[in-house]
C-alpha cells in the first residue's frame, strides 16, 4: 500500500479550489481526504463527491475506501490494482438525480499503462442508503486494455 498523502498536496480528483477564482488545486485534505478518514469518513455528501473520492481512493490504492462505498450487491471480494499504472487526470462529464436515493455520473479517467495513454469514459449509477451513497455499477466505454 502507498503511503499517506500528505493533506496539503492537491487532491487526485482535480477539482479546484473552492475560495475564490485562483484556479488552483482543492487541498486533499480539503476535498476527498476527508471522505477518506477522520470524521466524515465514508460520508460523501452526493454521488458525484463519492465518485470523486473513488477516483482518488484508485489513485492512492485504497482498496478498503474502494470496497467500503461499493454496494454490497455488486462488490467484488477483493480488488486488484494494476502493476505500473499511473492515473493521470478526471474529468466530470455529468451528474445527475434519478430519483431522491439514486444518481449518475459520467465521467473519463485517463491513465499510463506501459507508456500507452488509455481513457475510460463510464457513467456510474449510485444509490443512498441510510444516508450514505454506494457505487452500484457503471457502465463503460473503455479506450484501451
Amino acid at each position: 500500500m502507498p503511503e499517506p498523502r500528505p493533506a496539503a498536496s492537491p487532491c487526485p480528483c482535480g477539482r479546484q479550489d473552492a475560495h475564490g477564482s485562483r484556479g488552483l488545486p482543492a487541498a486533499y485534505s480539503d476535498c476527498c481526504g476527508r471522505w477518506h478518514d477522520g470524521p466524515l469518513q465514508l460520508q460523501a455528501p452526493d454521488a458525484q463527491a463519492l465518485m470523486r473520492s473513488r477516483y482518488s481512493a484508485y489513485v492512492l490504492q485504497r482498496a478498503d475506501y474502494l470496497l467500503a462505498t461499493w454496494h454490497a450487491s455488486t462488490r467484488p471480494a477483493t480488488i486488484d490494482f494494476e502493476p505500473g499504472l499511473r492515473w493521470l487526470g478526471l474529468d466530470v462529464r455529468r451528474h445527475a438525480s434519478t430519483g431522491p436515493d439514486s444518481a449518475v455520473v459520467e465521467f473519463v479517467a485517463r491513465s499510463k499503462l506501459g507508456g500507452r495513454a488509455h481513457r475510460l469514459h463510464e457513467t456510474s449509477h449510485f444509490v443512498r442508503e441510510a444516508g450514505r451513497w454506494f457505487y452500484l455499477e457503471g457502465k463503460t466505454d473503455r479506450d484501451g486494455p
